[in-house]
């Protein structure tokens, strides 16, 4: 039996029930953003709003390396993280809808944006610089904010980065207060996004 486009099956094969259809052309919602933006977070919930699987991408480098990602920078340095990280993104849009929180440096890699811009739909979160520190002051597995001065690190991240991740179909503010708010936010830019393809 056809499954409907509110129904998808997730890895263990149940069905799973979403509050609303799938995105466009049934391809992967991919989370974009820096650092402390809170992909994994509001992904998890708009993973479980929509009825689709979630996928952290760190979370599967490491899988895939046998190794933190602190490590594999450590050891073998960003440029053999990269070419891994873009290894397995290009593997994970293969396997159809799902919600897939990507690395702050997923979108700036040409290889890796191609592959979500043909594959996916791409969903940038967008926060400011007080938002973001405060985030990631609470974990302490950054390797690029391992400086003297994480803030300027930060911000010039964003003056790298912000250009880039501006070329996401969606862009969605990921501000303080409660993370449903955001994926409210989302879905209602996935239905508009819809609407002007269809």
């Amino acid at each position: 039996m056809a499954e409907s486009d509110s129904q998808v099956r997730s890895r263990d094969g149940a069905a799973q029930n979403g509050d609303a259809p799938l995105p466009l052309d049934r391809r992967a919602i991919v989370l974009v953003g820096l650092m402390g933006a809170g992909k994994t977070t509001v992904g998890r919930r708009l993973a479980n709003r929509l009825g689709l699987d979630f996928v952290d991408a760190d979370a599967e480098i490491e899988k895939a390396a046998g190794e933190s990602i602190p490590e594999i920078f450590k050891l073998r340095g960003e440029q053999v993280f990269r070419e891994g990280e873009r290894r397995v993104i290009a593997r994970l849009l293969d396997d159809g809808p799902q919600v897939l929180a990507t690395g702050g440096g997923a979108f700036m890699d040409p290889e890796t944006r191609a592959e979500i811009m043909e594959k996916g739909i791409s969903v940038w979160l967008k926060a400011d610089i007080d938002v973001l520190m405060k985030r990631v002051s609470k974990r302490g597995n950054r390797p690029l904010l391992k400086t003297g001065d994480p803030r300027a690190t930060m911000e010039k991240l964003m003056g790298e980065r912000y250009p880039v991740y501006a070329g996401a179909n969606i862009t969605v503010e990921s501000r303080e207060g409660p993370h449903e708010v955001v994926v409210d936010a989302i879905v209602a830019a996935l239905d508009e996004y819809r609407e002007t393809k269809t």
